[in-house]
């Protein structure tokens, strides 16, 4: 299976941000790629209030993702916003293609490092697996890379590859943070992981001056055993790559991780009946 992560710099406008959309999904289906995932917050950079640029599934924005994964008959992954009941944004993922249609809600929210993202977005609470060509294509978004039982539970709903949509934040050690953890959770998912990042601005940015996480770039790809099949640097980059998904089964019987886990619960119980 060929895949492509679509490395961008996300601005500030949903409409300049939906012509890098087009664009690199147009590349991504020329080099014959069956799912392009882009990163969080494709829609808009954070960094800027996010409740007037959210719109709804059924908006313009969403509608032109859709349009453009069925010109290209490809699956299409990206991250936009979507307005809550409580009057805070839902951070999303999109998946739309020639048979997917489906939405993740980022059930993890960056509380930490000093940014406080569940001040204007609430939490999503379901994990969601859709179908690509045939292939089980877990999704999830930046900070949940740091909790692994919900990749162990992609896994156990049919995903066998992961993709983590990211806008990374940025400083001492998070970079090698980004790769270890990617590179973790393949493992602990016996799965590929699909980590697909913002570019890196190149700059400090004035009109930032919230802390947002704006992306250090450095998308890759793991396989199920944690190795980096391929990688981006930090500017803007197309990285197509193909994938063995016999491995997945390979991985999956020899490091058995996921039918040896052990039920806490269970084998307390056995331990107080000894």
């Amino acid at each position: 299976m060929r895949i492509a992560l679509a490395q961008i710099l996300s601005g500030t406008d949903p409409a300049d941000n939906l012509q890098l959309v087009a664009d690199y999904t147009e590349r991504a289906a020329a080099q014959g790629a069956q799912l392009v995932v882009f990163p969080e917050a494709t829609m808009c950079r954070f960094g800027v209030p996010l409740g007037p640029v959210a719109e709804p599934l059924d908006g313009p924005w969403a509608d032109r993702v859709r349009q453009i994964a069925a010109q290209h008959n490809i699956t299409v992954v990206a991250g936009m916003f979507t307005p809550a009941d409580d009057g805070r944004v839902r951070n999303t993922l999109l998946a739309a293609g020639p048979a997917a249609e489906a939405h993740y809600h980022k059930i993890h929210l960056y509380d930490a490092f000093g940014f406080t993202e569940s001040r204007t977005v609430a939490p999503g609470f379901d994990p969601v697996v859709i179908d690509v060509d045939g292939v089980g294509v877990g999704l999830s978004t930046c900070y949940d890379i740091r909790f692994p039982t919900l990749y162990t539970e992609l896994a156990d709903r049919g995903a066998q590859l992961i993709a983590v949509c990211a806008s990374w934040g940025a400083g001492p050690g998070k970079l090698r943070q980004w790769e270890l953890l990617a590179c973790a959770r393949a493992l602990d998912s016996t799965s590929y992981l699909l980590a697909a990042g913002q570019a890196e601005p190149g700059g400090p940015d004035p009109a930032n001056s919230s802390g947002a996480p704006t992306g250090v770039g450095h998308s890759l790809v793991a396989s199920p055993w944690g190795e980096v099949l391929a990688a981006a640097g930090p500017q803007p980059q197309l990285l197509v790559c193909d994938l063995d998904l016999d491995a997945v089964a390979t991985a999956r019987r020899t490091l058995a991780v996921l039918s040896n886990r052990a039920d806490f619960v269970q084998v307390g119980k056995a331990e107080s009946r000894g």
